[in-house]
């Protein structure tokens, strides 16, 4: 019984240690400095861009259930129902969003360039224009927010929609003015890389999707690797600069190629080659990371 007791043991810690070299990275880092064996498992799990997980998965279709009562489903659904459902709120990610951006920064009440995601700056963009036109100041886009704005503004072009320069980058996070660092803002989808408050150059960066998001907080560049390839996913990640677990800043041929239309597994892809080469030379091990909002 006692042998038997030992090979159990044996096979469950087999089996975690093979689980632990093919997860895709942890959500929290363990205490302490990792050994080299642990790093390269985690580097290992590295995320990274695969064209056919950018779909988000449908949900299932729940069936009625024959017991339920037809007058309480549908009392509970009226009760659920808001008297005015946005068109767009804070959160929503699309063409859509890209066009109200235009439109809001064609009347000035927005000035960074449009990027189809509606954060903080989009809803006090929507909140100004809502107060200036005696409108509900909910920051969200109802229908008669949207009409207005229809009609106050013009259709945006193709370049006020995707304008041909990178993206602005937001006024810094107050944890990014000191030393060295990568400032990455997930609103602007900038990355800019400062010294001592300083910013020394920015570049478009992409992040991971609601199932495999980029984690938000402050880290450190743990390792670097030049030229690396996800043993996970199978694609490349040069230029790889890893700062939590198995996400790292490293460049993106997917990201180049198709833009926003795609994510990644968790990882900041950036899409210039040519300004991850020459960042990469430049950072060290041990700079400050931070990711935020």
């Amino acid at each position: 019984m006692h042998r038997q007791r030992v090979i159990v043991r044996t096979l469950g810690a087999a089996a975690a240690v093979a689980l632990a070299a093919t997860a895709c990275g942890p959500k929290s880092e363990p205490a302490g400095s990792a050994s080299p064996v642990a790093s390269a498992s985690a580097a290992g799990a590295s995320p990274e861009v695969s064209a056919s997980a950018d779909e988000k998965a449908a949900s299932p279709s729940a069936s009625p259930s024959q017991s339920a009562s037809p007058s309480a489903s549908a009392s509970a659904s009226a009760s659920a129902s808001p008297a005015v459902k946005p068109i767009m709120a804070n959160g929503d990610d699309s063409d859509q969003v890209r066009e109200l951006q235009a439109r809001l920064k064609q009347l000035k009440f927005m000035s960074v360039k449009p990027t189809g995601f509606y954060g903080t700056k989009t809803t006090a963009a929507v909140r100004a224009l809502q107060s200036k036109h005696g409108l509900p100041a909910t920051g969200s886009v109802d229908a008669a927010t949207w009409k207005k704005l229809q009609d106050v503004s013009k259709k945006p072009t193709a370049d006020e929609l995707r304008p041909p320069e990178v993206n602005e980058a937001d006024a810094p996070d107050p944890r990014c003015m000191q030393g060295r660092v990568l400032c990455i803002s997930k609103e602007s989808r900038t990355l800019a890389w400062m010294i001592d408050g300083r910013v020394v150059s920015t570049m478009d960066v992409r992040f991971g999707s609601e199932n495999t998001p980029t984690r938000e907080g402050e880290f450190n560049v743990g390792w670097k690797a030049k030229d690396w390839t996800s043993t996970i996913y199978h694609t490349p990640m040069p230029y790889a600069m890893f700062f939590s677990g198995g996400q790292a800043v490293h460049y993106s041929a997917d990201f180049a190629a198709r833009g926003y239309k795609g994510a990644s597994h968790g990882c900041v892809n950036v899409r210039d080659k040519g300004k991850i080469a020459a960042l990469f030379d430049q950072v060290k091990v041990g700079d400050k990371v931070v990711v935020y909002w």
